[in-house]
């Protein structure tokens, strides 16, 4: 079954600096990512609402990395996990992936070979239901590449305009109000009255709408946005 949200990552650092670097990196990515600071936290996140991935660092205050991995797999859970580690000898990498990891990067890393890390560990754990391509009308969305086109005509995004757009393509005819495209494509707590979602609508209607027809990005009236080919009806 195709998933219908936006891909979920828990990013388990102690290192407030490191943890805001990888997270912001994922969100332009356009991946939804929440940040616990310690081993604990992390395992409680985890429970709650369970993640699509996660990156965890093994030296954790509270409850280390590797006690969270294998915390996480008694309870069952079988989410991808990305080790991340300062330590760097063939024994640290063999003890990390034997309990419970599925793959080990060592610190300092590249937010590139990162990204790429978690995508490949994404696209594995989800190979048999994962689309690579979105379609809403003459719209095509290449989830591998990144790459937008309408009319077979490339549009360039930002990365948040294009975390926007797949999100409204998954739920494509179905009216997503304001408060999930905040929680979904920000991942954290707006004030749901601020004009940000209005903002970044515009400018995605600018570049998948304006010079083209039918125009797909609608908007409800006091409910929120839905992307469709078929005509709003009155």
């Amino acid at each position: 079954m195709e998933r219908t949200t936006v891909m979920r990552i828990l990013v388990v650092e102690d290192d407030p600096t490191l943890a805001e670097f990888v997270a912001k990196g994922l969100r332009e990515a356009g991946y939804v990512v929440d940040v616990a600071p310690d081993g604990r936290v992390g395992l409680d996140r985890a429970s709650s609402e369970p993640p699509d991935l996660a990156v965890i660092d093994i030296m954790l205050p509270a409850l280390d990395g590797l006690s969270l991995i294998e915390a996480v797999r008694r309870r069952g859970q079988t989410f991808p996990v990305l080790i991340l580690s300062a330590k760097q000898s063939v024994d640290d990498r063999v003890r990390g992936l034997d309990g419970g990891g599925d793959d080990y990067l060592t610190k300092p890393f590249a937010f590139a070979e990162l990204l790429a890390r978690v995508q490949a560990l994404i696209r594995r754990a989800t190979s048999a239901a994962e689309p690579t391509e979105l379609r809403v009308g003459d719209l095509v969305i290449d989830l591998l590449s990144r790459r937008v086109t309408r009319a077979g005509q490339p549009i360039d995004l930002r990365p948040r305009e294009f975390a926007l757009l797949e999100y409204l393509a998954r739920h494509a005819g179905r009216v997503v109000s304001k408060t999930m495209i905040l929680s979904r494509v920000w991942s954290y707590a707006f004030d749901p009255r601020t004009n940000v979602v209005d903002v970044l609508v515009c400018r995605l209607r600018e570049k998948i709408d304006r010079p083209f027809e039918p125009k797909l990005l609608q908007t409800r009236r006091g409910m929120g946005y839905v992307l469709s080919a078929d005509s709003p009806t009155s």
